[in-house]
């Protein structure tokens, strides 16, 4: 089982990662992410356009047991983290999280 937290902190420090609705939405309909991450409590209209891209560019995306606050954390941030997407998961394990299915989704 792949500890997430550890995953995520991996994937900042050795990958390329992009916070943020805004450049994720983009680099999904770009088809660039390889993985999307949306915390728990990331806002109904934005988890919708993301669900709906993502499904649209064939890229899976994981939902976050913690808030915000604590995926901001874990990215080593000092502020919220509602959408982020991993580009280069580096030396992480990140992408083994959906690695037979979409398992972050409702």
């Amino acid at each position: 089982m792949v500890d997430i937290g550890k995953a995520v902190r991996m994937a900042v420090k050795t990958g390329k990662v992009i916070l943020g609705t805004k450049k994720t939405l983009q680099l999904i309909k770009q088809g660039k992410a390889k993985l999307a991450i949306v915390a728990s409590n990331c806002p109904t209209e934005i988890r919708e356009d993301l669900e709906y891209y993502c499904k649209l560019s064939n890229i899976p995306i994981y939902t976050y047991d913690g808030t915000s606050w604590d995926l901001g954390a874990v990215c080593g941030k000092p502020f919220m983290v509602a959408v982020m997407a991993i580009i280069d998961p580096g030396d992480s394990e990140i992408l083994k999280l959906v690695k037979g299915g979409n398992h972050g989704n409702e």
